[in-house]
């Protein structure tokens, strides 16, 4: 009788390790494939670079000294084209794994920090430094410290909410949608009585785009991009048992709302952050979760680094194709990811519900 159980145990075993096996390979070829488009990525431009040589320069920067280096390649790697790809990386992360927790806990396919009125309050928040030069910070951060201040009403609204009410996660995706709304309105409002080149520059931000990232901002957004990651991989056990239900979740110990709520105003912040310094890029938080979900299924144990991995690789083929497509012309990244994401989105949630893997 032991002998029978042990040839059950067996192919169960076998799956399972199939299965991470897997899931820790999916992981492992995004992690390579992000590094290798790191190279790739500098290279592309106006001017020719190899990709010896942008690593060469960056690696210079971990340990000065290690390689002789021109100092126009340095120059032109450090000041022009580093800060687009490590804000590419770094950004792809966050959104990626915003854009997971959130579709997790709201059970919403279509759910990401977006959707809860980030972008849209960063929008207007930018809108009104843009075009009447409004901002608590009377410099050049202006319209990066509107954006981010406002971005974060949304994350007051949940909050405040949460304390007079039960929010539910149709509640909570309903009042995102509103506040959206209201955002939006208030932008066109704006708009609709500036002039011209005030009007062009708000709609260039407002598609998002790597051509704003400055290496000053690098070290805050990989700073956040650590701290989300970490945190959300803390997380991702008692996110595993909401995902079986709140009432199975709470009879295991799990406080299932203030899980929610602590993924939910994270993901916001973290998001908040990159929206601040790049504009609203779009698609990446909703199409990675989906993508990586197809190969590693929906443990948040491996969905989370896969989302982040694949997040990253996202916005630097993105970011390629926005300066090769036409170039010398840089084409704002946010239309690439959505010509990229619109269709294959489409096709994911268009599957039949057997081809899904969750």
């Amino acid at each position: 009788m032991s002998f029978s159980k042990h040839q059950e145990c067996d192919p169960q075993k076998e799956k399972l390790k199939r299965m991470i096996t897997k899931r820790v390979l999916f992981i492992s070829i995004s992690i390579i494939t992000a590094i290798i488009l790191v190279g790739y990525s500098i290279t592309v431009g106006a001017s020719q670079l190899t990709a010896i040589e942008a690593y060469k320069v960056l690696i210079n920067k971990i340990i000065p000294g290690l390689f002789e280096i021109p100092d126009n390649a340095e120059l032109i790697i450090m000041n022009i084209r580093a800060p687009r790809v490590l804000m590419a990386v770094f950004a792809g992360m966050i959104l990626a794994i915003g854009g997971c927790l959130v579709q997790t806990l709201l059970t919403n396919p279509l759910a990401t920090p977006y959707t809860l009125g980030v972008s849209s309050g960063a929008g207007f928040g930018a809108a009104i430094s843009i075009i009447y030069g409004v901002s608590i910070v009377s410099t050049t951060l202006g319209t990066i410290t509107n954006a981010f201040l406002f971005s974060l009403i949304p994350v007051a609204v949940i909050l405040i909410g949460s304390r007079h009410s039960k929010m539910t996660p149709l509640t909570i995706v309903l009042c995102g949608v509103a506040i959206s709304y209201i955002f939006s309105a208030c932008n066109t409002i704006l708009q609709y009585f500036a002039d011209a080149n005030a009007v062009k520059e708000v709609v260039f931000w407002s598609i998002g785009d790597l051509s704003h990232a400055q290496m000053w901002q690098i070290p805050y957004v990989a700073a956040m991009a650590i701290f989300f990651f970490v945190v959300a991989m803390v997380l991702s056990k008692d996110i595993n048992l909401i995902r079986m239900g709140d009432d199975s979740a709470k009879s295991l110990g799990v406080n299932v709302n203030g899980v929610r709520l602590v993924a939910i105003v994270l993901s916001c912040l973290a998001t908040a952050t990159v929206v601040s310094f790049i504009g609203a890029i779009g698609f990446v938080c909703l199409l990675a979760p989906h993508i990586a979900r197809i190969f590693v299924g929906g443990d948040l144990r491996y969905l989370i680094p896969a989302s982040a991995a694949f997040g990253a690789c996202l916005l630097l083929i993105a970011d390629i194709l926005a300066k090769s497509l036409i170039s010398p012309v840089l084409l704002p990244v946010g239309a690439i990811t959505a010509l990229l994401g619109g269709p294959v989105l489409v096709y994911l949630l268009l599957r039949p519900k057997g081809a899904n893997t969750v």
